[in-house]
């Protein structure tokens, strides 16, 4: 269980350095139309990226969920048990923060470097309302995060399935992500995670840390919900070949 939780710490550690790191640091170097910039959809390739990459490191020993919704909604779909849920999602999201924290001291060796709360998506944060990247409403950030976590859940257990196809698991999963972000980083700036976004909501802290609650009960909910649907859809039943 030590090497479980430390693989869980260093992996969402790299979600979040990867991922936020991307957003923070490159999506808009040198100013706007500067082609150095890796803009939206650098962001999203960066995202789904650490999520592949991470998955074929450390997947072998824990799981390579780095989300705490994941981690529920593979326990939802029967592919987690209940007992580890606590011990994995704190290590998720100490790595979450210890990321965050990482991310800020680089950020802030640049010249004239300064968080604003009170701007959409600062720090790579999630929110809604004025604090959307595209000025979403609640319910439409709300729903937006349930429905990307469910899909996710559903790709990642369809992916890992004992009859899809071998070896290739993290691709699926690193481009689901990526997908995920291109639509949804308009909408939230993209959660999906838990740990994600309170990694970096506590480096902030203002609007973003307040609007966090939303970040962890859509996410974890889709997470159920996506688990609960490809259990129905795809059992792990041996006689099933092909059953995916």
């Amino acid at each position: 269980m030590t090497k479980k939780l430390a693989a869980e710490f260093i992996g969402t550690f790299w979600l979040v350095l990867g991922g936020c790191g991307s957003a923070v640091l490159a999506a808009n170097f040198g100013g706007d139309g500067n082609p150095l910039g890796i803009g939206l959809l650098g962001v999203s390739l960066a995202f789904g990226l650490t999520v592949l990459t991470g998955a074929y490191a450390l997947g072998h020993v824990s799981g390579g969920h780095f989300n705490p919704a994941v981690s529920f909604g593979l326990w939802a779909g029967g592919r987690f048990p209940a007992r580890d849920l606590v011990p994995y999602i704190v290590a998720q999201v100490l790595g979450a923060v210890f990321a965050g924290w990482i991310l800020l001291q680089v950020a802030g060796g640049a010249p004239g470097f300064a968080i604003d709360p009170a701007s959409a998506g600062a720090f790579a944060t999630n929110g809604f309302g004025a604090h959307s990247p595209g000025g979403y409403s609640i319910a439409a950030a709300f729903l937006c995060e349930v429905v990307m976590t469910a899909m996710f859940l559903v790709i990642i257990m369809g992916a890992t399935h004992r009859n899809a196809p071998a070896g290739f698991a993290p691709i699926a999963i690193g481009l689901g992500l990526t997908l995920i972000h291109l639509i949804s980083i308009p909408v939230t700036n993209t959660s999906v995670n838990p740990a994600r976004s309170t990694g970096v909501a506590l480096m902030v802290g203002g609007a973003p840390l307040a609007q966090l609650w939303l970040f962890w009960l859509a996410p974890i909910l889709g997470g159920l919900l996506g688990g609960v649907v490809y259990k129905w859809l795809g059992p792990d039943r041996p006689d099933v070949v092909g059953n995916g």
